[in-house]
């Protein structure tokens, strides 16, 4: 393709604002990282070495040095800063550095940074012009003992556009010389469409102690726990000043990509992840409120408040390279599983399923109390329809051992002024007896009663 006397490398002004946006959010990236980030779609690279070329014989972008598998780096002039957040319609003070002077290392670093961002992102492979996209049968599989090129087709959906990234974003903590950068986070991803309204990325390239790696999680929280007053005069978090609520309780969700390579084995990846895990137990995991077990529970029952909690996530380079931001390549500290990122977000055992197990208490009471209602209702309809028991018969009382008579005395027989009962004699025959002279005995040693 001829090119002309003001771009005489022949790139379209489309992608010379691809190479641009991609520059101002990774800030040092190759030909090749920016065709794949940007533009999939395009047959290969040469379209944007052609237009990094033009822009670099403009002043607006700049190559120092070359990555480690040998492809040129390039990164933004403070003109082509300028000219990047045009394109990304940013203020230029969100723009952060240049990267001068990184390339010349490789920036491995820098680079798994960036491909990390492409495997998130994962750009539709559009058509695009004046470069063909590549025709090859896309629906059939490849070959047996074949791989597709990286970086050609990605059919897994990703989360989020060049415009949603913001790398080498600095955190800043008060101190007494003013503010500095207690974290920078190597990369934020701002994607509501996708649920994630802020995720901080770490991208971990198994050359520090887990130590050091553990410490930044520490400067993350303390950096969530600053608060500012608004102008109603409330308290509020300084990080909501920049970003979105997450829709869920505690802070933003970080989270660690590992990228061991080859100098990393599965084992030692293994017992670096659970290192780092138990040195950041105290950042992740949330504090436990015992109640009791609620709504007709015997046994105590209690959740757990994430509140003053990171969420934090750990998960590889080459699974989402392989696999995709959507499937189950996420593992939340806690969790104990590789999980999809929406059940990865959730808090476990929160006080949303302290309530769900009270509500479905309280229903299998209400269930047990409606069922016992019935058999009491179905019981008392039972003993109605059952026959009357016919009375029992009126037992015999004991005559009278002097007149024979009924002990209670004759019909209409007043026994107000009779002598005390004594279970033998009716009303009359204890007067009678009463009434009697007492025998010699009987006045010396005085009436006795008999016994029965």
């Amino acid at each position: 393709m001829g090119g002309s006397r003001t771009y005489p490398y022949g790139s379209t002004s489309a992608v010379r604002a691809h190479v641009l946006a991609a520059l101002g959010v990774l800030k040092l990236a190759t030909a090749d990282q920016m065709h794949r980030l940007m533009a999939p779609g395009h047959k290969d690279n040469k379209a944007f070495r052609n237009a990094a070329l033009d822009l670099a014989r403009h002043g607006l972008v700049v190559s120092e040095g070359s990555a480690r598998d040998g492809n040129k780096l390039w990164n933004l002039t403070p003109l082509g800063l300028d000219a990047a957040a045009e394109v990304l319609d940013r203020p230029a003070g969100e723009m952060g550095g240049t990267a001068r002077g990184a390339a010349r290392s490789g920036a491995p670093h820098a680079m798994a940074v960036n491909e990390t961002v492409i495997a998130i992102t994962r750009t539709p492979a559009t058509a695009t012009r004046p470069v063909p996209r590549q025709q090859p049968a896309l629906m059939a599989p490849p070959a047996t003992g074949q791989e597709p090129a990286l970086g050609l087709v990605l059919e897994a959906q990703g989360m989020g556009w060049i415009s949603s990234w913001s790398t080498e974003v600095p955190l800043n903590l008060p101190t007494n010389r003013g503010n500095r950068a207690g974290v920078r986070a190597d990369a934020v991803l701002q994607a509501p469409e996708a649920g994630l309204p802020v995720l901080f990325v770490e991208v971990d390239n198994c050359t520090e102690s887990a130590d050091t790696l553990a410490a930044k999680f520490e400067k993350y929280l303390r950096y969530f726990r600053l608060k500012t007053k608004n102008p109603l005069g409330s308290e509020s978090p300084v990080w909501r000043t920049q970003y979105p609520s997450t829709g869920r309780e505690g802070h933003p969700p970080v989270v660690v990509v590992f990228n061991p390579g080859i100098r990393t084995g599965p084992q030692a990846l293994k017992n670096r992840m659970n290192t780092v895990m138990e040195l950041t137990r105290l950042v992740w995991s949330g504090s436990y409120h015992g109640v009791g077990g609620g709504y007709g529970a015997e046994e105590r029952d209690g959740y757990y408040g994430y509140a003053d909690a990171i969420p934090l996530l750990f998960t590889t380079l080459d699974r989402l390279q392989t696999s995709g931001p959507r499937d189950a390549v996420w593992w939340r500290c806690g969790h104990g599983q590789w999980e999809t990122l929406p059940d990865a977000l959730t808090n476990p055992a929160d006080h949303d399923a302290w309530y769900a197990r009270d509500e479905q208490r309280r229903r299998q009471r209400d269930e047990e109390r409606e069922q016992q209602h019935q058999e009491w209702a179905a019981e008392k309809e039972r003993r109605a329809q059952e026959p009357a028991p016919e009375p029992e018969p009126a037992p015999e009382a004991t005559p009278c051992e002097r007149c024979k008579g009924p002990i209670t005395g004759p019909l209409g027989y007043d026994p107000e002024f009779a002598p005390p009962e004594d279970g033998r004699h009716c009303p009359s025959c204890r007067t009678d007896l009463h009434q009697q002279y007492p025998t010699l005995r009987q006045a010396v040693f005085g009436r006795r009663s008999r016994s029965k």
